[in-house]
């Protein structure tokens, strides 16, 4: 068993970009993900956070997950408000190659929101994060082979959304 050691501050910027994606999959949207890896970080930078391992990045993404169903919970404790139209939700991708690019990663973030919590944790830590199936399986608390299964299957329900998607919009 490895020696106890307290998570250094300084270094949780290195894992920034990485929670930033695993974030915007579970929320299917930037500027949730953006909150949500900011009360991640304010959570974890309340007190001193004692760690057993050498894996700073398991052990944020397992607070960043609690933070995320920890706001949800309480999201659905609030009464509902009405949603903004879709259509004021694009917002220019400076980074994009061309302007697809920006609608089709969302496409791809909000089919993996809408996966199945266990289905949505596998394909976050090794497609998004990319984490090894032993990293992944260790930050899961699962059997190595119990992430390749779901992982096959996010990644055959991913696809098969955004093939419905697209043959939706040539048909229109």
């Amino acid at each position: 068993m490895s020696p106890e050691r307290q998570l250094d501050p300084e270094a949780l910027g290195d894992h920034i970009d990485r929670l930033y994606r695993a974030a915007w999959s579970l929320c299917g949207s930037r500027e949730e993900a953006e909150d949500l890896v900011q009360e991640t970080f304010a959570r974890v930078l309340r007190k001193p956070r004692i760690l057993r391992s050498e894996d700073d990045l398991g052990y944020l993404l397992r607070v960043l997950r609690n933070t995320f169903f920890s706001t949800r919970r309480t999201a659905a404790r609030r009464p509902q408000t009405t949603a903004l139209p879709d259509d004021l939700d694009l917002v220019e991708d400076r980074g994009a190659v061309r302007p697809e690019a920006k609608l089709e990663s969302a496409e791809l973030y909000a089919a993996i929101s809408a996966l199945p919590d266990d289905f949505r944790d596998a394909l976050i830590a090794i497609d998004v994060v990319g984490l090894s199936y032993r990293e992944a399986a260790r930050a899961l608390k699962v059997r190595e082979a119990t992430i390749t299964t779901r992982l096959h299957r996010a990644r055959q329900r991913v696809a098969k959304t955004l093939v419905s998607e697209t043959s939706e919009q040539l048909e229109r």
